[in-house]
């Protein structure tokens, strides 16, 4: 059975998803204890999306459930955990945990590798994000290949981020591949937190704009990102979006026992 465990952030059970009922605040207070106790983990920002494609892919929800944070980054999660008994969750979506993070980052000298993006991208977020953070530090980037790693190059993968020292990796392979990623190279990477923000490389790279706070804040913002990028997302949403709405009727959030706030 699915719980949270003694010590944690209390989690959300949707529909067999633990979504973690916390806020930014919280979220980067968890995240700082991670860096500064020496304890690794990873993190998963999920919304919609990720909880249905949870549905049909059983390890991806592991490996949700195995995270040491799963932010709410839709309304319909927040939504899900007022309904459960957790008035104290917000959203997290995975743009403002990550500006959230390196913030903080700049006042303690944590590093930052990125880790994703089309060629060119993380290159692109890194001279956004400096210009934007005073004393950030940025360890290193890399954009992968849109294919399948060889053993070599995934070695010199982990090897580059090793090397660099960070404190952070960033990885923006979107949903599910970034998650799966993750758990993959956990136990790999020296670094404290793995962090999966996705969309977050474009939005801060300038290359996406994002959705209008208003319509952030009312659970549209999938409605804003399909109008800006339409056929990449058409079928996602409308394959996601009915289904979840009825499966969380016949199915109702509800608040895991054993952590805490």
């Amino acid at each position: 059975m699915l719980t949270s465990a003694p010590g944690d952030p209390v989690r959300v059970d949707v529909l067999g998803v633990g979504v973690s009922a916390v806020n930014t605040e919280s979220a980067v207070a968890r995240i700082a204890r991670w860096i500064e106790s020496g304890e690794r983990s990873y993190v998963c920002v999920t919304g919609v999306h990720g909880v249905m494609e949870s549905q049909r892919d059983p390890a991806l929800r592991r490996i949700h459930n195995a995270s040491g944070l799963t932010v709410p980054d839709g309304m319909p999660m927040v939504w899900a955990g007022h309904r459960a008994g957790a008035p104290w969750m917000r959203q997290v979506r995975g743009a403002d945990l990550m500006l959230a993070v390196l913030e903080r980052a700049a006042e303690r000298g944590w590093s930052s590798y990125l880790y994703g993006g089309a060629e060119g991208v993380p290159e692109l977020l890194e001279g956004a994000l400096l210009r934007r953070i005073p004393g950030l530090k940025i360890a290193g980037c890399h954009s992968p290949p849109f294919r399948p790693l060889t053993v070599e190059e995934d070695e010199a993968v982990v090897r580059r981020i090793n090397d660099s020292g960070a404190d952070l990796v960033w990885v923006g392979l979107s949903t599910p591949k970034q998650e799966r990623w993750m758990a993959e190279h956990r136990a790999r990477l020296d670094a404290a937190v793995l962090c999966g923000v996705g969309a977050a490389f474009d939005f801060h790279a300038g290359l996406v704009p994002q959705a209008p706070e208003w319509m952030r804040q009312r659970g549209l913002e999938w409605s804003y990102r399909l109008y800006k990028e339409p056929r990449r997302l058409w079928r996602r949403y409308l394959r996601n979006n009915p289904s979840y709405v009825v499966r969380t009727a016949l199915r109702p959030p509800k608040l895991l026992g054993g952590g805490g706030a």
